[in-house]
């Protein structure tokens, strides 16, 4: 299966196709590419990824304001606008320039429909300047920045470029202070947690960040020490408990939110 799996990669790269959606975001529409992940090869709705549909419905509200970092095709881009609607305002940062045609596209498609989505070619770090930026020899949802951990599932390079880079504290400077902010720039998290001194002592969004093993020492220090509480971000609402250490997807919420039970000791 690995060497068909390698050939249905190397013959997707650069097609793209439509897919809305599930019915409860209104079918709002992606453009989508197997060469991102293969998963959007799948049918239905299956193609899209759970945790992040989850949470979207639980933590979007009518007009809120989303940052999603590492938006990739926007599965959760649109989910967020969509629950947000018009009064809300999403926007999607991505380092990919071809992954921001895709974004770019999708926001015409949906803007009709009142989606109110910005998108922002630039990687997040700590810091604002320039980046090496490698794509992918696999799918572009692998994407890495030079000063982070290649993921196994990148493959390799397939190519490197020079990327601006913003810090999450800089992007508070020209636009609405957020209310949720999706992290996942495969093993930067803590480059831009870094970044983000403003976000997380004034600002206090909800958080939903992916945490990769080698980072997940410094990213729970770094939102311990900001007032969050830690969760399983795939985890039911109803079994839902405080966390010592950082999940796979770790949902920090801040302890003065006391619509839920953060552990206010540590």
């Amino acid at each position: 299966m690995r060497p068909l799996r390698r050939l249905i990669e190397r013959l997707s790269r650069g097609r793209s196709f439509v897919r809305s959606l599930p019915a409860d975001f209104d079918h709002a529409r992606l453009v989508v590419s197997p060469d991102a992940a293969l998963k959007y090869l799948k049918p239905g709705d299956s193609a899209f990824s759970t945790d992040l549909l989850n949470f979207a419905r639980e933590f979007v509200t009518s007009g809120s304001n989303v940052w999603d970092i590492g938006a990739n095709v926007g599965v959760f881009t649109f989910a967020a606008a969509a629950k947000a609607g018009p009064t809300g305002r999403i926007l999607a940062v991505e380092a990919d320039r071809w992954l921001v045609g895709l974004l770019e596209r999708a926001e015409r498609i949906n803007r009709s429909a009142g989606l109110v989505v910005e998108v922002l070619p630039a990687a997040i770090a700590d810091r604002s300047g320039s980046v090496k930026f490698n794509v992918a020899e696999r799918g572009r949802a692998s994407n890495w920045i030079e000063s982070a951990t290649q993921r196994t599932t990148a493959g390799g390079s397939r190519r490197t470029r020079t990327v601006p880079t913003l810090s999450l504290d800089t992007l508070l400077d020209d636009g609405p202070r957020p209310d949720v902010v999706k992290i996942d720039i495969e093993g930067a998290e803590v480059l831009a947690l870094q970044g983000a001194t403003r976000l997380l002592g004034e600002v206090r969004p909800i958080l939903y960040v992916e945490v990769g093993d080698e980072q997940a020492d410094a990213v729970r220090t770094i939102l311990k020490d900001a007032g969050y509480g830690l969760f399983d971000g795939d985890a039911a609402v109803e079994s839902r408990t405080n966390l010592d250490r950082c999940a796979r997807n770790t949902l920090a919420l801040p302890r003065e939110d006391t619509g839920f039970p953060c552990d206010r000791s540590t």
